[in-house]
């Protein structure tokens, strides 16, 4: 669709999971995309280790939940532990998600995006470009001119910025960083093992103050521990045998082999503009955050299902360009919530004084007694403001998604936008009208009908990321629509 002039509608610059998961929905919307990534090949380990619910159902919505699955195995517990042992904080997993996936799963990164690039050029043979490094941009009323350091240059309606921490594409942009008061050094050390080795069956954080440290799960045959660096220690003083074989020795995990070592800053920064003109910025371009609430990627993957209709609504259904200006509206109060409960978490965890740590113990074991959280639930609010129906209780909450003989609704109904129950009046482009009665939504009818009867209202329209757009009447709901879209 890219027109003359163009190389392309979008032009992706990195090809981590959040730059891949964006190219791939947009070529599944039938939008030319093009992804340039500066190395010649996927990192060969793992960074992030967990994805929660939503996140499958992301992968489910690109066509790679499949594919994901057999490197993934579901989250376990995750604890924090005094150093003696007494649980602190505690969160389990519920039985059920409104995605109608497990709570959250352990997974093994590189896999991950290897599936991402593979369904990646499927869609769209010839849309990754290895090795080419972004330079600078220029961007005017129609569109962003990219040259790379290779000399050659492309030209895209929009272009997304998915490169990472130190993001070229943010620092052209001249966008600054909100930094959050939290950076604190940790040694990373990933191991695999066979099924003899000795490991805990359940994430762990050890909040002991000679030593803060992390013992998670990852992919299949895969475990981490994370050891937090006390004051004059280096990473040239951590990252060698000397060190690190007496502290994994010290959990008796029997026979394990190192895979990676390195030595990573926590910390949390959000990004004070996400969008300039025809480029924006998505995943750790736009906001960072510590791994206690295991979120970093999940972050990032949600920003490229939020963009991805969005750019799809403008180019192909002809919606508003501001449209975009609800991406940072709707995400970062959301990414905010994430990173300061894992900077609550972090601050658990990093108490280096043995009086404040006895006394934190001490506390949190007589809340935990009394049922009392000492941190708020790893749950965000729904969105407050951006693409949402005015007035309508479930606008901004994700939509349950019902399963009925083993299959998924989401894969028995469109890509696009959804209006369940009443379709009377016309439908804005890009909506299914979808009545209860309908053949393809029969077997979901009931459960769907339950639902809309809680909510008091006769339809509701779940826009293409799975948030709901509003509840209510069928042609309220797209009048409303429609103008939100500028359509």
């Amino acid at each position: 669709m890219a027109g003359a002039g163009y190389d392309c509608d979008v032009l992706v610059i990195g090809l981590g999971p959040v730059g891949a998961l964006l190219g791939t929905l947009l070529a599944q919307s039938d939008l030319s995309t093009i992804a340039v990534e500066k190395d010649s090949e996927v990192y060969p380990l793992p960074r992030a280790a967990h994805f929660d619910h939503e996140v499958m159902r992301i992968f489910q919505a690109a066509g790679v939940a499949e594919a994901v699955l057999p490197h993934t195995r579901p989250a376990a517990a995750y604890e924090f532990r005094s150093a003696s042992g007494e649980i602190l904080l505690s969160f389990g997993s519920p039985s059920s998600t409104a995605s109608g996936w497990a709570q959250g799963y352990m997974f093994h990164q590189p896999a991950v995006e290897n599936a991402l690039r593979a369904r990646l050029d499927s869609l769209a043979p010839g849309s990754i470009r290895l090795g080419q490094t972004f330079s600078r941009l220029h961007q005017d009323p129609d569109g962003v001119t990219v040259e790379l350091a290779n000399g050659t240059s492309l030209r895209a309606r929009y272009v997304v910025g998915c490169d990472g921490g130190r993001s070229p594409v943010r620092e052209a942009l001249g966008i600054t960083l909100d930094d959050l008061q939290f950076d604190e050094p940790w040694l990373v050390i990933d191991v695999s093992h066979g099924p003899e080795a000795s490991l805990p069956k359940v994430n762990l954080q050890i909040c002991d103050p000679a030593r803060p440290t992390t013992c998670v799960l990852m992919g299949p045959g895969r475990h981490r521990w994370e050891f937090m660096l006390l004051p004059g220690e280096t990473a040239e003083d951590v990252l060698g045998d000397d060190f690190i074989l007496p502290l994994l020795e010290s959990w008796n995990t029997g026979p394990i082999t190192i895979e990676r070592r390195a030595v990573y800053r926590f910390h949390g920064l959000v990004a004070r503009s996400w969008r300039q003109g025809r480029v924006l910025l998505a995943g750790d371009s736009a906001h960072q955050t510590p791994p206690f609430a295991g979120q970093g990627m999940c972050a990032g993957l949600r920003d490229a299902m939020n963009l991805a209709w969005k750019l799809k609504a403008i180019l192909s259904d002809g919606a508003d360009p501001d449209l975009l200006d609800t991406y940072q509206q709707e995400r970062e109060p959301h990414v905010r919530t994430y990173i300061e409960l894992a900077i609550g978490m972090g601050r658990v965890v990093c108490t280096l004084d043995p009086e404040a740590a006895r006394q934190r113990d001490a506390l949190f074991i007589a809340q935990r007694a009394a049922g009392v959280p000492a941190l708020p639930p790893p749950t965000p609010q729904p969105f407050a403001a951006g693409c949402l129906m005015p007035g309508s209780s479930a606008a901004g909450t994700l939509f349950p998604q019902g399963i009925a003989d083993g299959v998924r609704l989401d894969d028995v109904l469109s890509d696009g936008a959804w209006l369940i129950g009443d379709v009377t009046g016309s439908v804005p482009p890009g909506v299914q009208a979808l009545p209860l009665e309908s053949e393809v939504i029969a077997p979901f009818a009931q459960g769907l009908r339950q639902w809309l009867t809680a909510q008091d209202a006769a339809a509701v329209l779940v826009r293409p990321d799975r948030y709901i757009f509003g509840t209510g009447r069928g042609p309220d709901l797209c009048a409303a629509y429609g103008e939100a879209l500028g359509l």
